[in-house]
């Protein structure tokens, strides 16, 4: 059966949340937004475009930076409320230089850093 971005729940502003994880490691790199536009261009071209709520426009990941996302696989979740993207992740997937997003631990009460920067 053919895929329709319109059988996706999402939320009050047309939104729904992605989950990227890198393809091979299945490291979680981040979590972003898309829409029904950002899904088709993602499925479109292979490499992934996300919404940004604060530029209120379309993002093509590394567009700048050059820290690529192609996307090897795109899940649903059960509910159809959320996306886990299976990516190749070229460089850096945060903004602040490391390979994740998800850098701070919270271990024994504490927040821990757990990445640091990426050297260029």
């Amino acid at each position: 059966m053919p895929f329709d971005p319109a059988s996706l729940r999402y939320d009050a502003n047309g939104l729904i949340p992605a989950i990227a994880q890198d393809y091979q490691s299945g490291e979680v790199l981040m979590m972003a937004w898309m829409n029904a536009q950002s899904i088709a261009i993602t499925l479109e071209k292979g490499h992934v475009t996300y919404w940004s709520r604060s530029r209120n426009a379309l993002w093509a990941k590394g567009e700048s930076s050059g820290h690529v996302q192609t996307l090897r696989e795109m899940r649903i979740d059960c509910d159809r409320d959320c996306l886990l993207l299976l990516v190749d992740q070229a460089g850096p997937a945060c903004h602040t230089n490391r390979r994740s997003c998800f850098y701070t631990a919270i271990r024994d009460g504490d927040e821990i850093e757990i990445l640091k920067p990426i050297e260029d």
